[in-house]
């Protein structure tokens, strides 16, 4: 059965949070702050913390930079993953995957669709992994970002978790350009 194994010890991550969006400051950050609460809850440490517009160059650019900041194992992005004109976050970071995961849209929309029934539909939320830091892009709601990282995201940053975690395999990540720098 999966769950935590008590006998390991817990591996705290510095994650990054950028919240995109055209109308959000800091003081009505919902999804952001409910991010950093989850992340902090759960032993991790904020490793920084952003806003910007609905556009894929802004976007692009943060992500980049926490991409090869060494002290950044994983970036949320909370927004811009709808179907209107200004939701560009797809767009903007899928660019920069080294490798999809697919796994994880599906997973969202399992986890949602009992809430939020055929609506799930409505968003792109999609991850994958660029430079050895995982990259999870969510939908803007409170709500998404809780079912995320409630029901996804605590357990596959916990190295405790079993049968198997993100975490275990951080070290691996960057395999492929370890092997062609060589």
């Amino acid at each position: 059965m999966p769950g935590i194994d008590q006998s390991k010890t817990f591996v705290p991550l510095r994650i990054a949070v950028l919240t995109v969006s055209d109308t959000r400051v800091l003081a009505d950050d919902k999804s952001g702050a409910t991010l950093v609460e989850r992340i902090e809850r759960a032993g991790h440490a904020l490793g920084d913390r952003a806003i910007v517009t609905d556009d894929v160059e802004l976007i692009r650019a943060r992500v980049k930079g926490w991409i090869i900041d060494p002290t950044i194992d994983v970036i949320i992005t909370t927004g811009g993953t709808g179907f209107t004109g200004r939701d560009v976050t797809p767009e903007a970071v899928e660019p920069l995957f080294e490798k999809r995961m697919e796994g994880f849209s599906t997973l969202f929309h399992m986890v949602s669709f009992p809430k939020i029934g055929t609506s799930t539909v409505q968003t792109r939320a999609t991850a994958g992994v660029a430079g050895a830091t995982y990259i999870f892009c969510l939908p803007g709601s409170p709500g998404a970002c809780r079912d995320a990282w409630d029901e996804i995201l605590v357990h596959q940053l916990d190295y405790r978790y079993r049968p198997c975690n993100f975490v275990e395999i951080m070290p691996r990540l960057d395999e492929h350009l370890r092997r062609s720098a060589e």
